[in-house]
């Protein structure tokens, strides 16, 4: 069935394997990060069998769906009141910037006579979640310390994701340099001192990840192949672990500029056009209601996209070695966002090759 997301175990192993071996040789864990292809069960169970220490999702239905895997499971979007029940059933962990939160959390833990963990976010300058004021966040930090059901376990930090901030020495280090002032002033341990993302995995690289990070989050370097804070490939990783697989429906020679007055299109832009002369255009039975076409990029790469409908994407195959007919299939490369609208989308067929 098309189209269709096809998904390569072998490959996203070999990923796995590569990034969990350059987090582990330099004592950092690895929390294997889930959400971008909707934690499919068959897909994680596979790559969990490589050396990784955590699995981490943003939605607490995905780690429900989990629960039979037998790895610790982190929540790593903030819990919402409303669902921090399934909080304490079905996540180990859980990522908290609120106290009120915190307090609901050790309430339902209590009702099951349970200890939850949790990790509090610290705003490094990416104004995305976290404690930005460290008063603040001492105070609070006070306040869950005093809690029967809840254990504080370290401190955590997101970056690139919303501001786009690149990890460093500097940001990293103050989070490092937090976490040893809580220790002192509690006399406590805090085992998880999480750096961020795939974005961070290029200060391993370049030897100048802090001191004292213990754990990284990584979702795209495994899934995609690349770090996130210059968009590299990472080195002997695989790219195509995805693949989005599409079928043609229409192959014709057309003009490169619509014929009339033009207005705005089905989305409400003015679209503009280069007059390229006739063009062989191919048109692919996939659309915006399905994936988000701005994400890929054609593994043939003398096939231009066009654009798209909802329900159609126009191709074109003008300069082309390969000619296409009707039936035929095009592949296509995906970034983090087109890999999360396919994964996402119930009218993308997948298909896991073993």
């Amino acid at each position: 069935m098309y189209p269709r997301l096809e998904i390569n175990i072998k490959k996203l192993r070999e990923n796995t394997k590569i990034v969990s071996d350059i987090c582990h040789k330099n004592n950092i864990d690895v929390a294997m990060v889930t959400k971008v292809y909707c934690a499919i069960k068959d897909v994680v169970r596979e790559l969990a069998k490589e050396d990784i220490n955590y699995i981490a999702d943003s939605r607490i239905e995905n780690l429900k769906n989990l629960k039979d895997i037998s790895l610790p499971k982190i929540l790593i979007r903030i819990p919402m009141l409303s669902e921090v029940e399934d909080v304490i059933q079905y996540s180990n962990i859980s990522f908290n910037s609120e106290l009120k939160t915190v307090l609901e959390l050790n309430e339902a833990a209590k009702r099951r006579n349970i200890i939850h963990k949790v990790v509090v976010m610290v705003d490094l300058g990416d104004l995305r979640e976290g404690y930005f004021d460290e008063n603040e966040l001492l105070n609070s930090i006070d306040e869950i310390l005093k809690l029967s059901n809840i254990k504080l376990i370290g401190l955590a930090t997101n970056l690139t994701c919303y501001g786009a901030i690149i990890p460093s020495q500097e940001n990293l280090g103050r989070l490092v340099n937090i976490a040893r002032n809580i220790e002192q002033k509690h006399n406590i341990n805090l085992e998880f001192i999480s750096g961020g993302n795939s974005s961070s995995l290029f200060l391993l690289n370049s030897d100048k990840m802090p001191k004292g990070i213990t754990n990284l989050r990584l979702g795209e370097a495994i899934a995609l192949g690349k770090e996130t804070a210059y968009g590299k490939d990472i080195e002997g990783a695989n790219r195509d672990g995805f693949k989005l697989v599409c079928e043609i429906v229409e192959i014709k020679e057309k003009p490169s500029i619509p014929i009339g007055e033009i207005g705005v299109d089905a989305f409400g832009n003015k679209p503009v056009y280069e007059d390229r002369g006739i063009r062989k255009r191919a048109i692919v039975a996939i659309g915006k209601q399905d994936i988000n076409i701005d994400s890929i990029s054609s593994i043939d790469e003398h096939i231009d996209i066009l654009g798209a409908s909802s329900d159609h994407m126009i191709l074109d195959v003008t300069d082309s070695i390969n000619r296409y007919d009707v039936g035929d299939k095009v592949q296509f490369l995906l970034s983090y966002g087109g890999l999360m609208s396919a994964a996402t989308s119930k009218y993308v067929y997948k298909e896991i090759i073993y």
